[in-house]
């Protein structure tokens, strides 16, 4: 698990933010010190009720409209996406949100990412992916190939990108109880990570700047 590391106040736009782990990120970066953005289609009713703070500003908007994205990213040094959408991967939210958000980035001149994906993002032993693997689990497969495209935007970008690969989220407060690896999967995995676990990666990601430009295995202990 990376170490948190002490560092000045950031300014951070978090995509997702009134999802699961959005909303847990919005919580932990604001309890760090850091000024919030907080975007999403819902974020005025579920994020300004459970955690009003003066250094919390929620933006409602859609990640598939330019205008919209651009307007979240201004000011902000940093971005974490933790972008939802529907399981069967039918609404692109995942894919076509990263694209945007990537293009929104590198138009306002913001280098720095954190993002959600699926451990089927995961290198095998032949540099493919997981959900590559015959046996991978074919429900997994439609949100899985959204998670892919995200990743793929994201390597091809000249963004300094982490890219978080998660198990199954449970919902569940931070512990700090869990394992990280690089382009791994981690020893022990229980395939099972706590939301609130994962939030603190994320922000660690960005707080102590680890990670860069690798995909990162995650499970609880």
């Amino acid at each position: 698990m990376p170490i948190l590391q002490k560092t000045s106040s950031m300014i951070i736009t978090v995509f997702g933010a009134s999802g699961q782990v959005g909303k847990q990120v919005v919580a932990q970066a604001l309890a760090a010190g850091h000024t919030v953005r907080a975007f999403g289609r819902n974020v005025v009713d579920l994020i300004d009720t459970d955690l009003h703070n003066n250094s919390l500003t929620a933006i409602k908007g859609y990640v598939l409209d330019a205008d919209d994205v651009a307007q979240a990213l201004k000011g902000a040094d940093v971005v974490i996406s933790v972008l939802g959408g529907s399981f069967d991967g039918l609404d692109q939210t995942r894919s076509k949100g990263m694209q945007m958000i990537v293009q929104q980035m590198v138009h306002a001149n913001i280098q720095r990412i954190a993002a959600l994906g699926g451990l089927g993002i995961l290198p095998d032993e032949a540099g493919g992916y997981l959900l590559d693997a015959p046996d991978y689990p074919q429900q997994y497969l439609p949100v899985g190939r959204e998670h892919q495209a995200a990743y793929e935007t994201l390597k091809a970008s000249t963004l300094d990108w982490t890219f978080v690969c998660s198990p199954n989220i449970l919902d569940r407060p931070f512990t700090g109880q869990y394992i990280t690896k690089a382009e791994a999967m981690p020893v022990p995995n229980h395939y099972e990570i706590n939301a609130g676990d994962l939030a603190d990666c994320l922000v660690h990601a960005i707080s102590s700047n680890t990670y860069l430009l690798q995909r990162v295995g995650i499970s609880r202990l």
